[in-house]
C-alpha cells in the first residue's frame, strides 16, 4: 500500500493461517520502496481538484500498477521467495481522492473514493491473483469506506480482560477502541485528523522540497509551540464531528496548508516554531478525539501506536504526556513493526475477500451491513485461490 502522504510503497510478505476470528499471521519480510520524486509530485498533482487531469490520472493508474508489481518482485528477491510461492496479493493502491460525505445528486445519496494502482497490471506482471479496491463496497453499502484497519486491529490486538486503544499515525491518524472481551460490533474507531500529512507538507514547503519529513522530530524539538496558532488549528470543524467519520487530503491537504501558512505569516510563526506547532496539532487532534469520544465511556488500560508517525519521537513523547498514566507501547512490542502494520492489514483483507469473509465494521464506517471488501483479479496460474470457489 501507499498512504495519503504518498511517500512510497510499503510491501509486506505475510504467512496467514485461517481467516476471520481464527486468523493468525507471521510477518516474513517488509520493505518500503520510495516513489521517484517525479512520481510523488504527479500523485500529489493528480490528487488536487485544481491540478489533477483525467489523462494524468489514467496514466498514473497504470504506472503505479507497474511500480506495485515491481515492489512485489523486489520483496520476493529480498526474502529469497519464489513468486510461485505467493498465493495472493492484496493492494490498497494509492488514494487520490476521498469524498465520504454523502451528496444528493439526481435522487441518489452519493459518496465516493478513488484509489489507483491498476490491479490488472499487478496480476499480469506477477501471475498472482490480486485483490484491490477495498473501500468501494463499504461505500456502496452506505459507509464511508474508512477506516478499514480497525477490523485488523481487532483481529490482532483484542484482549479478553484489557481495554486497548490502537492508534495508527499515517498521513491521516485513526484511532481504534477495543473494549475488553468484546465482539467486533463493539469496536469504536474513526479518523482523528492529520497524522504526518500536514507536518510533511510544512517541512517540504519550508525546505523547498529538500526535505519531506522531520527526521527524528529534530525540527519540532528545536521549536517553540505557538499557542495562538495552535488554537486556530484546533478550531477546524472536523475535530468536533461525531463518529463515524473519516477524512483525508480534501480536509487537511494543500488548501489547508495555504491557510496555515497565511495564519503563520500574520502572527510571525516560522521555521522550527511552525514545525513544532503543526506537529503538536497532530497530537492535539488525536488527544481531542480520544478525550471527547472514548474517555467519557471507557477506562483504557493500554495505548498501542503504529504507523510512520510512531517513528517520530516528538509525536510519541507528546502523546505519552497527554495520555499519562495510560501506558503507551509500539506494535513492535507485539512482534509487528509499527511501519508494517498497514501493509499487513491489506494482506489480511485480501485473505478475507478470497475466503468470502465480510471485513467491514458498520459501526465504524456507517455501512448498513457487513460486506466482502475488494475486487478480485485472477492470476495466470492455478493457485490456492480460485474465483470460481
Amino acid at each position: 500500500m501507499s498512504g495519503t502522504s504518498a511517500d512510497g510503497i510499503d510491501a509486506a510478505l505475510v504467512e496467514i493461517n485461517h481467516y476471520g476470528l481464527d486468523t493468525r499471521i507471521n510477518l516474513l519480510a517488509f520493505q518500503t520502496t520510495p516513489y521517484p520524486p517525479k512520481v510523488k509530485e504527479d500523485i500529489l498533482r493528480a490528487s488536487s481538484s485544481l491540478n489533477g487531469t483525467v489523462d494524468l490520472i489514467c496514466h498514473l493508474n497504470f504506472l503505479l500498477g507497474e511500480l506495485f508489481a515491481q515492489a512485489v518482485h523486489e520483496l520476493c528477491r529480498k526474502s529469497n521467495t519464489r513468486i510461485e510461492e505467493i498465493d495472493l496479493i492484496g493492494s490498497h493502491g494509492q488514494t487520490i481522492h476521498h469524498l465520504p460525505q454523502s451528496r444528493l445528486d439526481h435522487g441518489f445519496e452519493v459518496r465516493s473514493t478513488l484509489q489507483i494502482g491498476e490491479p490488472a497490471v499487478i496480476a499480469e506482471r506477477t501471475g498472482v491473483t490480486t485483490v484491490a479496491d477495498f473501500r468501494t463496497r463499504d461505500i456502496a453499502a452506505g459507509g464511508m469506506g474508512a477506516p478499514l484497519t480497525p477490523y485488523i486491529h481487532y483481529l490482532l490486538f483484542k484482549h479478553p480482560h484489557k481495554t486497548r486503544v490502537v492508534l495508527n499515525i499515517g498521513g491521516i491518524a485513526n484511532i481504534t477502541l477495543l473494549p475488553s472481551g468484546s465482539n467486533p460490533d463493539k469496536v469504536i474507531a474513526f479518523d482523528t485528523g492529520p497524522g504526518n500529512m500536514l507536518l510533511d507538507a510544512v517541512i517540504s514547503h519550508l525546505t523547498q522540497g529538500e526535505k519531506t519529513f522531520d527526521i527524528d522530530g529534530e525540527g519540532a524539538f528545536q521549536g517553540i509551540i505557538s499557542e495562538p496558532l495552535s488554537q486556530q488549528l484546533l478550531s477546524h470543524p472536523y475535530l468536533k464531528k461525531n463518529p463515524p467519520k473519516s477524512t483525508g487530503r480534501e480536509d487537511f491537504g494543500p488548501f489547508y496548508l495555504e491557510e496555515i501558512m497565511g495564519w503563520a505569516k500574520q502572527i510571525r510563526v516560522k521555521g522550527n516554531d511552525l514545525i513544532a506547532t503543526v506537529a503538536n496539532f497532530t497530537v492535539d487532534s488525536i488527544y481531542q478525539g480520544f478525550k471527547d469520544f472514548i474517555l467519557p465511556h471507557f477506562s483504557v488500560e493500554e495505548f498501542i501506536v503504529c504507523g510512520g508517525g510512531a517513528q517520530n519521537p516528538f509525536l510519541v513523547n507528546k502523546l505519552r504526556e497527554r495520555i499519562y498514566p495510560i501506558p503507551l507501547v509500539s506494535t513492535d512490542e507485539y512482534g509487528i513493526p509499527a511501519k508494517a502494520l498497514e501493509a499487513i492489514a491489506f494482506a489480511i483483507l485480501a485473505n478475507e475477500a478470497a475466503s468470502g469473509v465480510p471485513a467491514n465494521l458498520g459501526n465504524v464506517t456507517g455501512a448498513s451491513k457487513k460486506v466482502i471488501l475488494g475486487k478480485i483479479v485472477p492470476g495466470d496460474r492455478e493457485g490456492r485461490w480460485r474465483v470460481d470457489g
